[in-house]
């Protein structure tokens, strides 16, 4: 068990407000594995209080950027130090596997903290222009009181990446967890405590969507960072327009594979397969639509079956185990509802579609559904779980065509031996991010969504930015324009 007792607000780890607590139970075992506190609202408005004061009368904004980077880097350093504790400790919560933990998800996250340190000085460079008529400074300033509310699936990635670029930019944060995977941002929280990052710049709370309403509401924030559904997303639009607040959202998916008629078959289910079940299929971005031709249908099912029944389900510290659990049991219900509603609209299991042998945990077999209409619920709706949907075609247009029709629009991918053709689908595709003949993301390449998939982009330079206002300053003093003039 893993436990903490006090709450991490004003670079001080104090007594929270309320004797609630979140108790973490594994969903592979379904045995607690660690309990927290669960902030009060009292507890959340210190912690905005903390980080308004901390950027409004603290150094943290007026320190040069490279000083920010090296204290950023040293918070990358205390991680990389608890590498295989934060891996465990979010295999135990989520349930994804250790060998992705510990293999992609936890390093990954750490060393896009210091990758982002190394672009904060570009990012936040002023730059001289020249208007219509007069020369100007174009500056980069922190946008304010950061609100970072990261999700359950991928939780200190997720929260490293809203709370690293916003702490590069100048910014001072509220971090709050998700009751269902708050042990590793704890652990963050302790790195945090032991930097030498001013009182105040970082502050660490777990709640629920009342704590995360309650943040999105308060005036002193400046900025909503937000990973979660689209329907929550909307929700804090909504809140946030009242006082104009900024926004970085990235919500749902239903991203498309298309397998185009003369694509290799053994490499595109090589690569289909995990982009479709990645991270238990608890994932925004995973194909969860895939596209055929009709002339190719039953070989491509045939082969996509194939290999998704080669995958074993169970113990995600098991290195053999490919899928884990669902993160709880109202998670798994929700996964076997769409599963249901698909068989009911006329869909047909190919493969999968029950639960494994097991004596406990939420565990759902990879499911693959045939005879899908792209109006289905099963291909409209996020389900966020292991259900794989596919939708024939006749031909280039017609996918296409199927790919664009929904109201998200976040990723996708084209499969094909030919460059040339596989590119021209590609550009018509209205997602945010594009690959050819796999399933591409990375940390330092802007990501997010068109349509209802957010707004703004994570990662990279960009992500940096959206930290940041923008000020142009016009110097029209003797001394000024003398300057302006050389």
């Amino acid at each position: 068990m893993l436990e903490w007792d006090r709450v991490f607000i004003g670079g001080e780890w104090i007594a929270p407000e309320s004797g609630e607590e979140i108790v973490v139970t594994s969903p592979a075992t379904e045995e607690p594995v660690g309990r927290v506190p669960h902030a009060a609202p009292a507890d959340i408005d210190q912690a905005v209080t903390a980080a308004h004061e901390a950027f409004h009368r603290g150094p943290w904004r007026w320190m040069p950027v490279e000083e920010r980077a090296e204290a950023v880097r040293a918070v990358a350093a205390r991680l990389w130090g608890r590498l295989d504790e934060l891996a465990d400790t979010v295999t135990s919560e989520v349930g994804i596997t250790r060998s992705f933990a510990g293999g992609a998800q936890v390093p990954g996250a750490i060393a896009m903290v210091e990758a982002f340190a190394e672009l904060a000085p570009a990012a936040v460079a002023s730059r001289q222009v020249t208007g219509m008529a007069l020369p100007s400074t174009v500056t980069k300033e922190p946008v304010g009181v950061v609100a970072a509310i990261s999700p359950w699936n991928a939780p200190l990635y997720l929260a490293l990446l809203k709370t690293a670029p916003a702490l590069l930019a100048g910014c001072s944060v509220v971090l709050k967890l998700p009751e269902e995977a708050p042990l590793n941002g704890h652990i963050l929280a302790e790195c945090l405590a032991e930097s030498d990052l001013p009182a105040g710049v970082v502050n660490v709370v777990a709640a629920g969507r009342v704590g995360g309403r309650q943040l999105v509401a308060d005036d002193r924030i400046d900025l909503v960072s937000f990973t979660g559904s689209t329907a929550s997303g909307s929700d804090i639009m909504a809140t946030a327009a009242s006082r104009m607040s900024r926004l970085v959202l990235e919500l749902g998916g239903k991203s498309a594979g298309i397998v185009l008629d003369d694509a290799d078959l053994e490499a595109t289910i090589a690569a289909l397969i995990p982009a479709a079940l990645i991270n238990n299929g608890e994932a925004c971005a995973a194909l969860t639509r895939v596209l055929v031709p009709r002339g190719r249908h039953d070989e491509i099912v045939d082969a996509l079956c194939a290999g998704v029944r080669a995958l074993q389900v169970g113990d995600p510290f098991d290195d053999k185990t490919f899928l884990g659990p669902m993160i709880t049991a109202q998670h798994r219900e929700r996964v076997e509802g769409y599963i249901g509603k698909g068989l009911e609209a006329g869909a047909t299991l190919a493969c999968g579609g029950g639960r494994p042998p097991s004596e406990r945990g939420w565990f759902v077999e990879p499911t693959v559904l045939v005879g899908v209409d792209n109006a289905m619920r099963v291909a409209q709706e996020e389900i966020f779980g292991p259900v794989i949907s596919v939708i024939p075609y006749s031909d280039d247009a017609e996918a296409v065509r199927i790919a664009n029709d929904t109201t998200l629009g976040l990723a996708g991918s084209v499969f094909t031996t030919d460059h040339d053709r596989g590119f021209d689908v590609l550009r018509r595709l209205r997602v945010g991010t594009v690959t050819l003949n796999g399933f591409g993301l990375d940390p330092m390449i802007p990501y997010g969504g068109f349509k209802r998939s957010g707004l703004g982009r994570e990662g990279g330079i960009t992500g940096i930015e959206e930290y940041l206002e923008t000020k142009a300053v016009f110097d029209l003093s003797a001394e000024g324009s003398a300057h302006a003039s050389r």
